[in-house]
């Protein structure tokens, strides 16, 4: 990334909400640099704008600071017709890095095509960025990135649960769109992890709290979104996940194993809901001969042996599938993307003594964030960036943020909802994914609105270099299915 000019630092505050806690932290800064890139063979000129925002209490007295990145391509006129993407993470208690660095950002984690570690760490331009046709603006809630509360009085439960967290980022949300006039804009929330939680919640806290309407919401591995799933169904519906898995290591038998994946998992998602979740919702009254029956089936799409699932009366856990799959090859899986294999100090045991995956993208991520943000955007501090912060205990009451989205689609004739999930991915499973757009709209009314992309990799699919770029383009194509044509009214 080439950075031609570097603006010096910007204090953007008034002296009602500047004020500067004991650590020196100011929760209303930002720093600007401009910078150059090519995306898909275009050169693009861009403003970068890193700083805090604060959050108030009602007596507008600032009780914490939210860092963001804020991404603006130069010589656009007509903000009316330019998307912005409001981006972030999950966890709860993870910063906006990943699908900053790794995703839409125009600056991209340096990693080989598969998504593994390589050094010398740090990024390089994204030539598939979507900073082509959309602002982006990348936000790490309370206790992430560089994001604190000010005073160690403040009581952290007001920023630490899943409706706590959709109140406090409506109102900061709200205030930035206002801060960049960009109310006229097309505007989207795309989240990762519990940050599906996050913006499935917000879209219709920002619709019917702050009368803000969103055309899109981007779904990039989602959550249960509060949706139950108690006992068989739960039990069940991971199964076409490790038939993924399976196919992968080439674990399936062999008239499985030479098909596309694609071809396998339309039959395994046919079993698990016609027999599979029937099946385990008998428990012990399911007669022997049909017991045995379904785990000859759910062993030849596990690719785990009949004993490990009869033993286990016909319910394979995740946890011990990631243990159990290569057990004899000596190896473990990843739990948010199965490609990656892991070794652990025995080979017995129920489950993984590590996840494979994350130790990996923490190793790459890590220096990369610390390094970009210093030395690319110019933002100097001694705050470390959380990575991971604690926001725990973490109010998990009230959750319903899934029917939440299903009413603000509703009420909302504009807006779609995209899911996009990785097929590798055993914690934010695609076929649980897609089974939330089966609950939220039990009638089939709305099913056009919700839409599908599946990607060979896992829970962050854009570390696969062909599924970045793809992923990237399925953004591009989701912008123009959701702009409508102008003057085109919002109506039934």
């Amino acid at each position: 990334m080439r950075k031609f000019f570097l603006l010096s630092t910007a204090i953007l505050c008034a002296a009602a909400v500047c004020q500067i806690n004991a650590k020196g932290l100011n929760p209303d800064t930002a720093v600007v640099t401009r910078h150059q890139t090519t995306i898909k063979g275009q050169l693009i000129n861009y403003k970068a704008t890193m700083g805090n925002q604060p959050v108030l209490d009602e007596n507008r007295t600032p009780i914490a600071a939210v860092s963001y990145t804020y991404y603006e391509r130069e010589g656009v006129k007509d903000l009316d017709h330019r998307p912005l993407f409001i981006s972030f993470n999950g966890g709860p208690g993870t910063g906006s890095l990943w699908m900053q660095l790794g995703f839409t950002g125009p600056a991209l984690l340096k990693i080989d095509d598969e998504g593994n570690p390589v050094m010398p760490y740090g990024t390089e331009s994204n030539p598939y960025s979507i900073l082509d046709i959309a602002d982006i603006v990348y936000i790490n809630p309370v206790n992430t990135g560089y994001s604190r509360i000010l005073d160690k009085d403040t009581d952290g439960k007001q920023f630490f649960g899943v409706n706590e967290d959709i109140r406090y980022l409506a109102t900061w949300i709200t205030t930035f769109v206002t801060r960049a006039n960009r109310w006229n804009s097309p505007k989207y929330l795309i989240g990762e992890s519990y940050g599906t939680t996050r913006a499935s919640g917000l879209a219709l806290e920002l619709q019917s709290r702050h009368w803000m309407f969103l055309n899109g919401v981007v779904l990039v591995s989602a959550t249960e979104l509060g949706i139950r799933r108690d006992g068989p169904v739960s039990d069940a519906l991971t199964l076409p996940y490790m038939a993924a898995t399976a196919w992968y290591h080439k674990a399936l038998p062999s008239d499985l194993q030479q098909k596309d994946l694609l071809e396998i998992l339309p039959e395994v998602e046919k079993f698990t809901i016609d027999e599979y979740i029937p099946a385990l919702s008998w428990g012990g009254a399911l007669p022997e001969a049909k017991r045995k029956e379904i785990a000859k089936k759910a062993s030849r799409y596990s690719g785990i042996s009949e004993k490990a699932i009869l033993d286990h009366a016909l319910t394979i856990s995740p946890r011990f599938y990631w243990k159990e799959l290569l057990r004899d090859k000596g190896f473990t899986v990843g739990r948010l993307d199965s490609r990656y294999k892991g070794i652990d100090l025995q080979d017995g045991g129920e489950f993984p003594d590590y996840n494979a995956e994350m130790v990996s993208w923490e190793q790459s991520f890590t220096p990369a964030i610390n390094s970009y943000m210093r030395n690319d955007l110019n933002f100097k501090t001694d705050l470390e960036y959380y990575v991971f912060g604690t926001v725990r205990p973490w109010n998990n009451q009230g959750d319903r943020t899934g029917m939440n989205l299903m009413n603000a689609v509703q009420q909302n004739p504009y807006l779609k909802v995209l899911l996009m999930s990785g097929y590798y991915d055993g914690a934010c499973d695609y076929f649980n994914g897609k089974y939330n757009f089966w609950q939220m709209d039990k009638s089939g009314k709305f099913q056009d609105r919700f839409l599908f992309k599946g990607y060979r990799s896992g829970h962050m699919m854009y570390l696969r270099k062909e599924d970045l770029k793809q992923a990237n383009d399925d953004l591009r194509d989701f912008v123009k299915q959701t702009v409508p044509a102008e003057g085109q009214p919002s109506k039934y």
